[in-house]
């Protein structure tokens, strides 16, 4: 029997929990590709950016920083953009910065949930499927036959859905833990670029 073969053995031994299960890695799957592009076209440059607009703004050079927004477009210099824009006062600028900030953060967010929610699921079905599994076996104590095959046959299937639902639950998790951290780096990082530029303009504003 070849590896596919045994792959598809397995998979119809745990029985029909495995498509629901099938159905939410591959969403896991399609989520982690998906986000992954996502976070590197927002991502991209970011170093470069970082480094031009601290120092842009050291040296309260604000006309570099708006120049490197529009040469490094991402969810990152739209903020830093959003508060340039708006930099009246220290009031409207922080605003402006919080504001663009939380849509941002939603963007980068998004799916997350839906891999938060997988990570729930995934093993209750393998729980599901355990269950069945040992009600299967148990049905054909209680007829007094089907021999040692259908007994393990019960006992394969719950010991596959559970397995399986775990496999699922993990990598979800994974994923999951993953983008959470790049989120939670990007927010800090911005938060104090944004507290770097703000510093620059106070002078400007004590001035009037």
């Amino acid at each position: 029997m070849s590896g596919f073969e045994s792959a598809v053995h397995l998979f119809h031994s745990g029985g029909l929990v495995m498509y629901p299960l099938l159905i939410l890695s591959l969403i896991t799957i399609a989520i982690a590709v998906e986000r992954f592009y996502y976070y590197r076209l927002n991502r991209k440059g970011s170093r470069v950016f970082f480094h031009g607009v601290y120092h842009a703004a050291l040296q309260k050079d604000f006309n570099t920083i708006g120049k490197l927004c529009k040469e490094f477009p991402s969810a990152i210099s739209r903020i830093i953009e959003s508060g340039m824009e708006n930099d009246g006062t220290e009031i409207s600028m922080k605003g402006a910065f919080s504001d663009r900030m939380s849509m941002e953060s939603i963007n980068f967010r998004r799916y997350l949930d839906y891999l938060s929610a997988i990570v729930t699921i995934a093993p209750l079905l393998g729980l599901l499927g355990t269950v069945t599994g040992m009600i299967q076996t148990f049905s054909v104590l209680d007829a007094g036959g089907g021999g040692a095959a259908a007994i393990t046959g019960g006992v394969g299937e719950a010991l596959v859905a559970t397995a399986s639902g775990l496999c699922v639950a993990i990598i979800a998790f994974c994923v999951y833990t993953y983008f959470s951290h790049q989120l939670d780096t990007i927010v800090t990082d911005t938060e104090r670029l944004c507290a770097t530029v703000i510093t620059a303009k106070k002078e400007s504003w004590d001035a009037k």
